[in-house]
């Protein structure tokens, strides 16, 4: 068959369907022109193309084999290296798992799509593909990928960890266990409550472990006609006698108890600009960097240093044990009662003190007042 012979066939079947559209027509125009180039060309030349077409294949598929390899030994080295950065700064192992899984696909995902276009294969369908399911995704799972990002929120800004008995959600208990999408709380008789991290991030949680020493409070009631002054010295006594209650001073009684005492701010590493919380050799490599060897102080030590004089003069505010009349009941005094103690006596001497109240008070002359009402009769 010639090529006239071809394109009298072509146009006899353009004009037996008609309603064909352009689109099929100008593809089957190309395939012919491209069969009337290889009809014209001879076998020698047919021979060349196709060798320099194997030879171009087989270069660019060397460059994508070397590619791949190479990604692949950059991919683990730079997986190694996040893995060491989270081992130092004690990532937690949930997060740091999840998180290196994550960055190994990423990674090897870019390098799947650049070793396909180095193969001349198109990779925009790819990746619209890919956009569309990760959207489609992302819109069926939003509650869980919110309770995800919530849990990457506390597990790296750590509002709280595991042992530490906490109030959130209306729910309140010991952290058992912290995970991706949820935590787990054991509640004083036993009950294991699952709350969802995402309104966890977002919402206020007190947190009762955070700090170590706390404020015990107790309402005493007293009757109408018993000496204030008396009482007030009374329980003054009992409070000051006993060695769970702080004197004056929580920095003192933390150095009596032998507790972990928190370092403070010299006035001497202040003027020769030396770094006064951290050595330089504990300072992250970013800090190391920019801080000279005699003039040290960053704004990050500044800000690090006010810190520190606050928590310092927070300590040495007075925690003495405090009475003071509170109320006047309609049938009884009441009085605030306060005392600083450290967080893992604080229920022990809570019940304990409420015991003495009651057996000591009436030893001094006081009485518990119990509701009563006066009725006057008019003859």
């Amino acid at each position: 068959m010639t090529g006239g012979q071809f394109d009298q066939i072509i146009q006899s079947a353009a004009t037996q369907f008609p309603a064909a559209d352009a689109a099929p027509a100008d593809t089957v125009a190309k395939a012919s022109g491209g069969m009337k180039a290889l009809e014209n060309m001879s076998f020698d030349e047919f021979i060349d193309r196709a060798v320099s077409g194997l030879i171009d294949f087989a270069i660019h598929l060397a460059i994508a084999i070397l590619v791949f390899y190479v990604g692949k030994f950059i991919i683990k080295r730079i997986y190694k290296i996040v893995e060491s950065i989270f081992i130092r700064r004690q990532l937690d192992r949930s997060l740091s798992t999840f998180i290196l899984s994550l960055i190994n696909i990423l990674l090897y995902f870019i390098l799947v799509v650049t070793v396909i276009g180095i193969l001349g294969i198109e990779t925009s369908s790819f990746l619209a593909i890919f956009a569309s399911a990760g959207v489609a995704i992302g819109l069926a799972l939003s509650g869980t990928l919110q309770n995800f990002a919530g849990g990457v929120l506390i597990l790296l800004l750590k509002p709280y960890k595991i042992g530490d008995y906490i109030e959130a959600q209306g729910f309140a208990g010991t952290v058992k266990e912290i995970q991706i999408f949820s935590t787990i709380i054991n509640t004083p008789d036993n009950k294991q409550i699952i709350i969802p991290n995402g309104p966890l991030s977002t919402s206020s949680i007190n947190n009762y472990s955070k700090e170590d020493y706390r404020r015990v409070d107790w309402t005493v009631s007293i009757a109408y006609g018993d000496d204030v002054a008396m009482a007030k010295e009374a329980i003054l006594d009992m409070l000051r006698d006993d060695p769970r209650v702080v004197k004056k001073y929580v920095e003192d009684d933390r150095i009596e108890r032998r507790m972990p005492v928190e370092h403070s701010v010299t006035a001497e590493a202040t003027e020769m600009g030396e770094p006064s919380l951290q050595t330089q050799s504990e300072l992250p490599w970013w800090r190391r960097a920019f801080i000279s060897k005699k003039r040290a102080v960053t704004i990050s030590q500044k800000i690090e240093e006010r810190h520190a004089m606050a928590k310092a003069m927070l300590a040495k505010a007075d925690r003495s044990p405090f009475v003071a009349l509170n109320t006047l009941n309609s049938s009884s005094i009441d009085l605030v009662v306060r005392a600083w103690t450290p967080a893992s006596t604080y229920w022990e001497l809570y019940f304990e003190m409420n015991e003495r109240f009651y057996k000591e008070l009436p030893e001094k002359g006081l009485h518990f007042p119990f509701p009563q009402m006066d009725v006057h009769i008019q003859k």
